[in-house]
């Protein structure tokens, strides 16, 4: 029988809004350089976009991604073994987790994501395609240590990150991320993560600003989602997104550009902007096989596997949690 019971551990404010997403837009639109965490990105909307990002031409991760998923299926069953919890965090519609499932035979899965109502959903759909699986679907911020249901506290774990997520942090917030999954995820456990490769410029561009616009779309739905939940004014129609490949930090970044001088509230609070001047709402960070070692040792992993897509785009390692050691 199928279990789909969830858990919500996102804080809520009397007006039922993230006191973390209140916190991080306050913050961030007060800086000299706005920014915001991309994580905010992922209302309902957002993740419906990013969904809709996913099939793009030019998007190629999650195509790459997914080839390799398909491909490899008994390399992962191997390296992996049956009879694990698959923790996914920010699971989104859990499109690529099926082909996971189906190689490993785990004993449960646990999607983690911040958009409830879009979790639970996913949630159920993969539950009617693996009936026989207990998923406990979790709403949480999974940027912070997360307790995990009861039913798969002694199972063995893995961790499941696909679709280059982490690149989406700067290194120090990457790193302490990685350290929190372990702590989630605990001793003995195992860690799946997509990375993507360094490459040329033309074609990153195209991958994080489509000819469609769709993910222009994607990132102006987070000005929306400020107006609406946090009684913002921004002028959206003022605001124009723009996608760069910064080379001296291997990221392509996106920003949202004023078009004209601005101001604006958010939760009481006022802003400005001049024309040209953005708030930076993501980066996108690309790895090189060292790079990608480096960052996850930091975290505390160890790599133990590696896989690419055909054309060399894309990578899915696999990590075992680091034994703490005392001296190199």
């Amino acid at each position: 029988m199928s279990a789909n019971k969830d858990l919500r551990l996102v804080d809520l404010d009397e007006e039922g809004v993230d006191r973390a997403f209140r916190e991080s837009v306050l913050k961030g639109l007060g800086e000299s350089q706005k920014a915001i965490p991309a994580r905010w990105l992922y209302d309902d909307a957002g993740s419906q976009l990013f969904e809709d990002i996913t099939a793009v031409p030019e998007y190629y991760p999650t195509r790459a991604e997914t080839e390799i998923l398909e491909s490899r299926d008994k390399e992962f069953a191997e390296a992996i073994g049956p009879g694990r919890a698959v923790i996914e965090f920010g699971s989104g519609s859990s499109v690529k987790t099926p082909l996971l499932l189906r190689a490993i035979e785990p004993a449960a899965y646990v999607p983690l994501d911040i958009s409830g109502d879009f979790l639970r959903a996913s949630a159920e759909e993969l539950g009617k395609k693996f009936p026989g699986l207990p998923v406990y679907p979790v709403e949480a911020d999974f940027m912070r240590r997360v307790e995990l249901p009861q039913a798969v506290t002694d199972m063995p774990h893995l961790g499941f990150f696909p679709g280059s997520t982490i690149g989406n942090m700067v290194p120090r917030t990457a790193v302490d991320l990685l350290r929190t999954m372990r702590e989630t995820l605990g001793e003995g456990s195992k860690l799946l993560i997509g990375l993507d490769l360094v490459k040329d410029r033309s074609v990153l561009e195209a991958a994080y600003d489509d000819a469609g616009g769709v993910t222009a779309e994607f990132n102006l739905n987070l000005a929306r989602r400020i107006n609406r939940e946090l009684g913002g004014t921004i002028p959206v129609d003022q605001l124009i997104h723009a996608a760069r490949w910064n080379d001296d930090f291997a990221r392509i970044e996106m920003h949202l550009v004023a078009r004209s001088d601005l101001e604006f509230e958010v939760g009481g609070q006022r802003f400005t902007m001049r024309k040209g001047e953005t708030i930076h709402t993501e980066n996108s960070h690309k790895f090189t096989r060292r790079s990608g070692a480096t960052l996850l040792l930091a975290g505390g992993w160890t790599p133990v596997a590696r896989w690419l897509d055909k054309k060399d785009r894309f990578s899915l390692i696999l990590a075992e949690a680091s034994i703490p050691r005392s001296a190199p």
